[in-house]
């Protein structure tokens, strides 16, 4: 989406460049001041919860698409990871960080499919969202069932986290396409952005 917003203005390769290279250290640094937010407010459970390192990713590969929504997916929990463990306690946990890079890898390459196609039809983003949803929670049960027998994370742990992050996946499902649709009207015509576009 990022892509057709920068040519509707004429940009140069480098503003392109420039501009990509600003949102996506914007995604991923809000991807590790949420969860502190979060952790700090609800505690270790609003996590798992509320998903607040999944929000900005999914975004952010809606409007950067595949190659820089996946950086962007995979080094949000390495980045949280290393600021967070120097501060002395890791977020994600060791154990889990493997997963979390998979798993948000998958949501940011599925959701990053979409990216060109929600700048003709801004309501391409719910199946972007619901797509990158499932294929991104799928991967984290998959790793779990093919890894159960070395890693701490058994399948049922893995399914509860799933359940408990319905409500997370209910505020992507609504923020993500929000701040999409604002988007479209603030930085591309209507008609570039409408539902009858594809």
């Amino acid at each position: 989406m990022l892509d057709a917003i920068l040519a509707n203005k004429n940009s140069s390769l480098k503003t392109k460049l420039t501009v990509k290279t600003v949102v996506s250290i914007g995604i991923v640094a809000l991807a590790v001041i949420l969860p502190l937010i979060v952790h700090a407010a609800i505690g270790a459970r609003g996590g798992a919860m509320l998903l607040p390192m999944y929000l900005p990713v999914v975004l952010g590969a809606c409007l950067l698409g595949v190659k820089w929504g996946l950086c962007v997916g995979v080094l949000s929990p390495v980045v949280s990871f290393i600021f967070t463990a120097a501060a002395g306690e890791a977020m994600p946990a060791a154990v889990r960080l493997p997963y979390m890079i998979a798993e948000l890898g998958v949501f940011s390459l599925v959701a990053g499919l979409f990216s060109g196609r929600i700048a003709a039809n801004k309501f391409t983003v719910f199946p972007a969202v619901i797509f990158s949803v499932i294929a991104g929670r799928g991967a984290f049960l998959i790793l779990a069932v093919i890894f159960q027998n070395v890693s701490p994370l058994s399948v049922s742990f893995v399914l509860e986290q799933i359940k408990t992050g319905i409500w997370g996946v209910l505020a992507i499902a609504v923020t993500v396409p929000l701040v999409v649709t604002v988007l479209c009207a603030v930085a591309l015509k209507p008609d570039k952005c409408g539902k009858n576009n594809g």
